[in-house]
């Protein structure tokens, strides 16, 4: 049985819902997504002995949502993370993120080793910061300001296209990049937003949802949206440029803990520049990763759509590097 309770971190209030005993392992979700992404790994996991913890990150559904935009940076998302173990009385734990999480998850465990006993990310593989120009300026020059970061980063336009129909935000949003939408297969385009059209332009409401989401799934989505809105997610794209900037110390810096990568083959960050050529180099950019697990015709939502493989693998992973007593 999943539970939720407040946990006061780093003078904010972040949601969690927590099942099982055990290792601890912290579970990060991505945007626009919340604890609900997690809802197939609670069961697996806490059953094979494990403590699963799954917050709602700064800004997104329940937790508390600072109004400054720089309260958002990769520093104050990795604090949260640290905060969060020792709120919860543990000195390490495990970290998994997805999308916007797996980032997280990748800097907690490069900033901290001495906390994080392993990390695995989901869609989002770690990244060099390399790069002489901050990740939105490399864009905004690149496509011409139509690649959806510098698109999600323009203050309250995102914002407001997410809020006026939460429940079509969200349709639109998972199925349209999820492996079932016959426009990534075999490989997704680019996110691209053109001038007089929006984000969800890209997608139009799908007939029927996929198989591996339900409409009170979605129902769901757009409730833990529908009093916070979206603006707290966004800012987390509105400081990309800023953790260019304060990351620098930890350019080049080693991952020292064991790290698995899980990913599916359909999912539209592999469609990134220079995402294809990483991923093939990521065991020896990083060699305490495993060899990536790539999901067969599987799209961004990995979690979600794959959960029996993803449990699976994780499970693997786990019992490698934090084994249950049960």
């Amino acid at each position: 049985m999943v539970e939720h309770r407040f946990a006061e971190v780093n003078g904010i209030r972040l949601h969690i819902a927590e099942e099982g005993e055990g290792p601890l392992v912290v579970l990060l979700h991505g945007f626009p997504e919340c604890w609900y992404s997690w809802r197939h790994q609670f069961g697996p996991l806490a059953a094979a002995g494990y403590r699963v913890v799954a917050p709602d990150q700064r800004g997104i559904g329940r937790s508390d949502r600072p109004e400054p935009v720089d309260a958002y940076t990769m520093l104050d998302l990795v604090g949260d993370v640290i905060g969060l173990i020792h709120a919860l009385g543990e000195d390490t734990a495990v970290v998994v993120g997805h999308d916007w999480g797996a980032p997280v998850a990748w800097h907690t465990a490069m900033l901290r080793p001495d906390v994080v006993r392993a990390v695995a990310g989901l869609s989002v593989p770690p990244t060099p910061r390399g790069g002489d120009t901050p990740p939105l300026v490399a864009m905004e020059e690149l496509y011409g300001g139509r690649f959806y970061w510098n698109y999600f980063a323009r203050p309250g336009v995102a914002d407001a296209e997410f809020a006026a129909d939460p429940d079509a935000t969200f349709r639109r949003f998972l199925y349209g990049a999820s492996g079932d939408n016959p426009a990534n297969d075999p490989v997704p385009a680019q996110p691209l937003v053109e001038p007089g059209s929006g984000f969800l332009d890209l997608v139009g409401d799908p007939e029927k949802l996929p198989d591996w989401l339900t409409e009170d799934d979605v129902a769901t989505f757009a409730a833990e949206y529908g009093s916070q809105g979206f603006t707290g997610g966004l800012n987390w794209y509105r400081n990309l440029d800023r953790n260019w900037r304060l990351t620098a110390a930890w350019s080049g810096a080693p991952l020292q803990v064991p790290g698995l990568y899980i990913t599916g083959d359909r999912d539209v960050v592999h469609a990134f520049p220079g995402a294809a050529d990483l991923v093939g180099a990521l065991t020896q950019i990083y060699p305490t990763l495993r060899e990536p697990v790539v999901l067969p015709g599987c799209g961004h939502w990995t979690q979600q759509e794959r959960p029996e493989e993803v449990n699976a693998a994780l499970l693997d992973f786990l019992r490698e590097t934090a084994p249950a007593r049960v």
